[in-house]
């Protein structure tokens, strides 16, 4: 009967012979293995879901857990099957080893050990087997040492986070994730049941390998949970008749574009907490794949939702499958810069605005225009003649912006685009007309960022996937409000695709030469969704238009948010809401740069652009151009006048914005900056 003897009778009789003072310093100075150890990183969506996780070095899933995220049912069941007296005992249980030495006695062979659960954990933090009578003492004296240094909850934490379930997990998170896919914060009594088992022989009780090894661990843990009265006989049965999992599932992989930009961002936290709605981006990601399904040409989409109120991202889908397929699906899309084609249109026609240059009940002329060398078409080849500036925007004609821009610079643009926020891809370096028709490179997270400011009465919005990060106060003014309204206004009025109702959403769509890239962007009075769609290594898609392959893509977005369109902003009370008849003489007709004759240009004497005064500004002195002059300050008409000075208002202090037009439709502008 020796040799069935438990080696912890012979480490407990050993320890006795120590004597009290110099067992108490024997504990004390134990040398502790490290109590940390490598976990997962995770990134997680607003409300703490699991959007991804990784491995750690070695391989193993490793998902950290805290006590609070688990069902008390598991804990209640462990405790009673593994060590009933844990929050009793100092790590070592004499009542749990007197009754092992009886068993073995009367059975002729080891039937338990009575290790507790810190001796249990003491061997997890050495991986330290205990065949031997001084592995066995070592591994008691780490867990006397671990109960005078921890607490209990503490103890439990790191045999949750340590205890092997079988293969490469570890940790009873990466456990209910692998064999349930769900989180342990709501296990059924079949589960819990399961997962007690598993740590004593993960290996040969694998529920994916080992059915009936599982099934028969399982009912045992179950047998004495209603032997112990912790569950009834009808629920007991209940859970027998449960199955278990014959195969693992996959962890999450939500997002898994940004959640490795995430994981870039700080490669050093295990955590990574984010904007993104788990539920929004699964529908979207949904959606892509969908979209792309029945297509045979390589064609991939990516789709970007944002609150353009807060800045905050949430959704961000990179591909229509994060896959090593023909279609690319490994590129993050959202990041990749690609002609924009019409959709800088409104930001052009929205600094005009502000500027302003035209008004969008103003005559712009749409006919064959030489622009020094640069003759740019229309997409269906036909002109319109003289056309308001309202459906020119609409109909997304090219010659109207383009004049436009010719008229304000390119490098206007350019610069609009920077007070938004977005670092556009110039070839060059330096802009010319075809900046107007997505003569640049833009990302689809970058182009949702300027509509966003748009959308935003013309302020520009950070936006941002990382919780603690992004701050929408105080951006730069991109343009006036009254301006941000107005294209907002005719945006929210251009007609919808073929089938699409949409009410209540302004959207722009784009397509870039060679059909190489199809857009479309959108905004209500909340949220803005940008989609691009085409193939990920940039060649032609025959047939692509943003009107008809993105847009029907982008409003069944909208759809997937699950809240009510939210409307977009009355107009600011500047603004100038009439018909092009009552119009200032000016306002009524744009006349391109060229085509005033021997005129001298207008200019605007005092103040200068740039200007810093101290205290309010008083005057305001044209020169040169034709009367009448109409005054706007801040984008807002304020006097027509034949003097070529005029005594302007307190502006208040900060920055501010004097424009005039002449007689011939030239402008001048300066912004300026007032001190106390």
């Amino acid at each position: 009967m020796r040799r069935f003897f438990p080696f912890g009778i012979v480490a407990l009789l050993w320890l006795a012979g120590l004597g009290h003072d110099r067992f108490r310093e024997w504990v004390a100075s134990t040398d502790l293995p490290p109590l940390g150890i490598a976990q997962s990183v995770e990134v997680l969506d607003r409300e703490g879901t699991l959007l991804r996780a990784f491995t750690v070095e070695d391989g193993r899933w490793r998902l950290a857990t805290d006590l609070d995220q688990v069902d008390p049912t598991y804990i209640a069941l462990l405790l009673r099957y593994e060590d009933k007296r844990f929050y009793a005992h100092r790590g070592v249980d004499p009542v749990a080893v007197l009754r092992a030495i009886g068993q073995s006695i009367r059975n002729g062979h080891v039937v338990s050990g009575g290790s507790t659960l810190t001796m249990q954990v003491a061997r997890l933090i050495e991986n330290s087997g205990t065949g031997s009578w001084s592995g066995k003492v070592r591994q008691i004296r780490v867990a006397l040492a671990l109960e005078q240094r921890l607490t209990k909850d503490e103890i439990l934490l790191l045999y949750l986070n340590r205890a092997p379930f079988g293969g490469n997990i570890e940790g009873l998170r990466s456990a209910t994730y692998a064999y349930f896919g769900k989180p342990p914060r709501r296990l059924t009594l079949a589960e819990s049941a399961l997962l007690v088992a598993l740590p004593q022989s993960p290996e040969t009780r694998r529920p994916d390998r080992n059915h009936d090894a599982a099934v028969a661990a399982r009912d045992r843990v179950l047998d004495r949970m209603a032997g112990a009265g912790l569950a009834a006989q009808d629920s007991v049965a209940a859970a027998k008749s449960e199955s278990i999992p014959a195969q693992r599932q996959d962890f999450p992989a939500i997002a898994a574009h940004l959640a490795d930009r995430a994981r870039l961002s700080d490669p050093i936290a295990d955590r990574h907490l984010t904007t993104l709605s788990a539920p929004l981006q699964i529908a979207l990601e949904q959606l892509a794949e969908q979209s792309v399904a029945s297509r045979s040409d390589r064609l991939q989409i990516a789709i970007v939702v944002a609150d353009h109120q807060t800045g905050e991202i949430l959704a961000s889908v990179g591909s229509a499958g994060y896959r090593p397929d023909e279609r690319g699906g490994f590129v993050d899309l959202t990041q990749a810069a690609r002609s924009p084609g019409s959709t800088l249109k409104p930001l052009v026609y929205g600094l005009a605005f502000d500027q302003g240059m035209v008004h969008p009940e103003t005559l712009i002329s749409d006919r064959p225009t030489d622009f020094d060398g640069y003759r740019p078409q229309n997409f269906d080849g036909s002109f319109r003649g003289d056309i308001r500036v309202r459906e020119a925007l609409q109909l997304s004609l090219n010659i109207p912006v383009v004049s436009l821009l010719q008229a304000m610079g390119p490098q206007h643009l350019v610069t609009g685009m920077h007070r938004a926020g977005v670092a556009p891809q110039i070839p060059g370096g330096r802009p010319g007309l075809a900046v107007a028709l997505g003569g640049l490179g833009i990302s689809l997270e970058d182009l949702v960022q300027l509509y966003a400011a748009i959308a935003d009465c013309g302020r520009a919005v950070d936006l941002h996937w990382q919780i603690d990060q992004g701050d929408t106060v105080g951006g730069q003014q991109v343009m006036g409000d009254v301006a941000a309204w107005e294209i907002a206004d005719i945006l929210l009025r251009t007609p919808r695709p073929a089938g699409v109702v949409g009410q209540g959403i302004a959207y722009k769509t784009g397509t870039s030469y060679g059909n190489r890239d199809a857009w479309s962007v959108g905004f209500d009075g909340r949220h803005v969704i940008g989609v691009w769609m085409g193939r990920a290594d940039g060649t032609s898609v025959p047939g692509a238009f943003g009107g008809e392959l993105a847009a029907p893509v982008m409003f069944r977005a909208f759809q997937r948010l699950g809240v009510p369109v939210t409307p977009i902003r009355p107009p600011p009370a500047a603004t100038l809401l009439l018909p092009n008849a009552q119009l200032p003489i000016p306002l009524r007709r744009f006349r391109p740069a060229g085509d005033l004759g021997e005129i001298a240009a207008l200019r605007l004497a005092f103040p200068p652009d740039g200007a810093v005064i101290d205290g309010p500004l008083l005057v305001a002195r044209v020169e040169e151009g034709v009367a009448p002059f109409t005054w706007l300050l801040n984008g807002a008409p304020f006097e027509t006048t034949v003097a070529r000075q005029i005594e302007l208002p307190d502006l208040g202090q900060g920055y501010s914005t004097v424009t005039v037009l002449d007689g011939n439709g030239q402008s001048a502008r300066a912004t300026i900056e007032i001190r106390p």
